[in-house]
């Protein structure tokens, strides 16, 4: 059969169910989502109980919100990078410094909106380390990189198709982004692009953001250069 690759859309976060031999779900996204997550699944004909795993790209606010009731709904583990495991699990909410004039600007502006905001607390299941992770207990070729930059927990998502998620490593979406390449938020912006070379050594082709479309890994390998 090969893998298969869905988006679903929960507020502005792009969530990925990606099935193979199992089935799971990357990022939990915006609050209040599960209605809209219920109605995108039964859409695919894909049963709630068929996700096994949650992985959550990073911990950031619109990435987790809504993973507590998906996972009341599947009972899926959730899976997370260690240095971020007490932002689901106590509802924490920072949020990373901007790179550029525009990046700056939308970072206090969304800090202005987090009294706003409620993170659902939920339980981590599994704990990913530095050393990263298999998928292949889970029935999917591929394995989860720790890929910091963006956030110092960010992990990638790697198959061995060379499909890539990447969360917030790359934004390709307006008003983030008018073209595909970096994003505009990341705490250490080094480490990012040292994180990038880690995926293209390790066979990243085709990039699938939280925001935006998939595009080309060449794009990031052109910015690199």
């Amino acid at each position: 059969m090969g893998v298969s690759i869905y988006p679903i859309q929960l507020g502005f976060d792009c969530c990925y169910i990606v099935q193979d031999k199992g089935t799971i779900m990357i990022d939990g996204g915006a609050p209040g989502e599960i209605k809209t997550f219920m109605k995108g699944i039964g859409k695919l004909s894909i049963r709630s109980e068929q996700i096994k795993l949650i992985v959550l790209t990073h911990g950031h606010w619109d990435h987790i919100a809504s993973v507590k009731d998906i996972k009341e709904k599947t009972e899926a583990k959730i899976a997370i990078h260690e240095k971020e495991k007490e932002w689901l699990e106590k509802g924490l909410k920072p949020v990373p410094p901007g790179v550029n004039l525009w990046g700056r600007f939308l970072s206090k502006a969304i800090t202005m909106c987090l009294p706003l905001i409620e993170v659902p607390v939920a339980p981590v299941d599994i704990v990913i380390g530095n050393e990263g992770f298999s998928l292949a207990e889970h029935g999917i070729s591929g394995r989860i990189i720790h890929t910091p930059g963006h956030s110092s927990g960010s992990v990638s998502v790697l198959l061995d198709t060379g499909d890539v998620f990447v969360g917030d490593m790359a934004m390709n979406k307006i008003p983030l982004s008018l073209r595909p390449g970096f994003p505009i938020f990341a705490e250490d912006f080094d480490k990012l692009k040292e994180s990038w070379r880690t995926l293209l050594d390790q066979g990243a082709k085709t990039v699938y953001p939280s925001h935006g479309k998939p595009f080309p890994v060449s794009i990031i390998r052109d910015l690199l250069s």
